[in-house]
């Protein structure tokens, strides 16, 4: 029951056409006031990536690794077999580097990085691109993974557009997995997805006009299932248990207990078989 109710949580987030988000004040830098279900931007509202700290992302420029594996970044979908989903690095000096997700068949796929971060406010992002993405499903973004939390996607055929979102992590920090993807949960998609100049940074405030941002925090609370019933349920069932088991003891256990009742020797038996199976019974007892 907790798996199905963690599932529901995940699509209401994940699946719906506006999602969970804080929206910010109309002051530079505020506070965010009020939670509401914010429509997703388009890819163009999020071209500029903010000015902040360093890249937190460990080879975001992905110019690092060896054969077709970039340094500190790993693969993962839903359907894992290659003739499904493959997947590419292209590194040459006379271009920026790319991570390639190509599925050849409908299928939610991406690179992925663990990051592990403080409390604050954190703009994650990438410029991306596409081929023959069809728009029935969804398309190239940059995520969190197991979060339901995405920018805005890229379907169709088209050049490349950074795409990315602000995240909000609470007072206990929090371990996140950055995802490169295409395709998402329940809406498996197909084509080719190109990924670029990936970044993960800490910002001191949230800028004026931020359009897509997310309270990790409270995410994740709606996707933990709240426990059934009232407090008291729970030491009432093992109340219950205990009566149960002692009248069950009283009822079957003393029942077993008890000595066996003698049984009367029919008056035709022979006198000795009468006194060998008495003389047993004395013995017995």
């Amino acid at each position: 029951m907790k798996a199905v109710l963690r599932i529901v949580a995940w699509i209401a987030i994940a699946g719906a056409a506006a999602p969970v988000a804080i929206m910010s004040n109309s002051n530079a830098g505020g506070d965010p006031t009020s939670s509401a279900a914010a429509a997703s931007p388009t890819p163009a509202a999020l071209a500029e990536s903010p000015t902040g700290g360093p890249n937190l992302l460990s080879n975001g420029d992905f110019s690092h690794g060896s054969g077709k594996s970039p340094d500190d970044w790993r693969t993962g979908g839903w359907k894992e077999d290659p003739s499904v989903t493959s997947y590419d690095w292209l590194h040459s000096p006379r271009s920026e580097a790319e991570l390639i997700v190509n599925n050849l068949q409908a299928n939610d796929a991406r690179w992925l990085q663990t990051l592990s971060l403080g409390p604050g406010w954190y703009y994650i992002g990438a410029e991306a691109r596409t081929e023959d993405v069809p728009s029935n499903a969804a398309g190239a973004s940059v995520s969190l993974d197991e979060d339901g939390i995405n920018s805005p996607d890229l379907h169709g055929t088209g050049d490349w557009q950074r795409l990315g979102f602000y995240l909000k992590v609470g007072s206990h920090g929090a371990d996140i997995d950055v995802a490169l993807r295409l395709g998402g949960f329940s809406s498996l998609n197909t084509g080719r997805a190109f990924f670029r100049k990936a970044s993960a940074v800490k910002i001191d405030a949230l800028p004026r006009g931020a359009s897509l941002v997310f309270d990790l925090s409270a995410i994740r609370r709606t996707l933990a299932s709240p426990p059934v019933g009232k407090p008291w349920t729970l030491p009432a069932a093992f109340v219950l248990l205990a009566i149960l088991g002692i009248v069950g003891w009283k009822i079957y256990g003393a029942a077993e207990l008890a000595p066996a009742k003698a049984q009367p020797l029919p008056p035709s038996l022979p006198r000795a078989e009468r006194r060998r199976r008495q003389d047993g019974a004395r013995r017995r007892r």
